[in-house]
């Protein structure tokens, strides 16, 4: 047993503890790495977008996955914007609000779509329209990308930006560094406060994006279907 261990014993508990919410960190990243290349593959097929494929580091930083992560969703605002950009331009103004009013029915928002799409890239399937209705009118693009992204950018600009994804990383980064028991126990409490804070919310609106995503890809299967 470490000296530290012996004057705070309580030290391997939150050692465990930081690894554990660590893991529940990387669970949810590699949530988010699925669903947004799950969202840009409905958009390069149904809505001519070229959003790479991404993937999750294991040799870098909890940060430098975070740049990843965040570098892919701004992609898509900015394909998915210019798409908005286009309608816009292209409607007359009383049928682009449609487009966003809550209260007009889905089919006629598809059809107004349908109808932009088919005179700017020629005949194209309904699910593209459908596609582009959803993504469009349902806030997955304005609310909750910009959501996920601005967390991103906090966790990785917070105390566990630096620190590895993976545990073998953690424990000799973040743990073992501090030689005194007191200052040991003091980086593991504000480490564990900061994970506690930043899993939270990342959770609470990584499940919110992954459900969005999943309104959409349920569209296309059934359309496939």
């Amino acid at each position: 047993m470490a000296l530290s261990d012996l004057l705070y014993p309580d030290n391997p508990k939150r050692r465990q503890e930081l690894i554990n919410l660590h893991q529940e960190l990387l669970n949810c990243m590699s949530t988010s790495f699925h669903a947004t290349n799950e969202l840009a593959g409905v958009l390069n097929e149904h809505l001519g977008c070229t959003i790479p494929h991404i993937q999750m580091r294991e040799s870098s930083t909890v940060k430098e996955n975070c740049d990843i992560i965040i570098q892919a969703m701004s992609e898509i605002q900015h394909q998915v914007q210019k798409i908005d950009s286009d309608m816009k331009e292209k409607l007359e103004p009383v049928l682009y609000q449609k487009l966003y009013d809550i209260k007009e029915p889905e089919l006629e928002k598809i059809a107004i779509v349908q109808k932009i799409f088919n005179i700017a890239l020629g005949e194209v399937t309904s699910t593209a329209g459908m596609v582009a209705m959803k993504v469009l009118g349902s806030g997955l693009i304005t609310l909750t990308v910009c959501k996920l992204i601005s967390l991103l950018a906090q966790i990785g600009a917070s105390v566990l930006g630096g620190i590895s994804i993976t545990i073998l990383g953690l424990g000799i980064e973040m743990i073992l560094h501090a030689i005194l028991g007191a200052v040991e126990r003091n980086q593991l409490l504000e480490a564990v406060r900061s994970y506690e804070k930043h899993l939270a919310e990342f959770k609470g609106a990584s499940e919110k994006y992954q459900h969005a995503i999943r309104e959409v890809t349920s569209l296309v299967r059934q359309q496939v279907q």
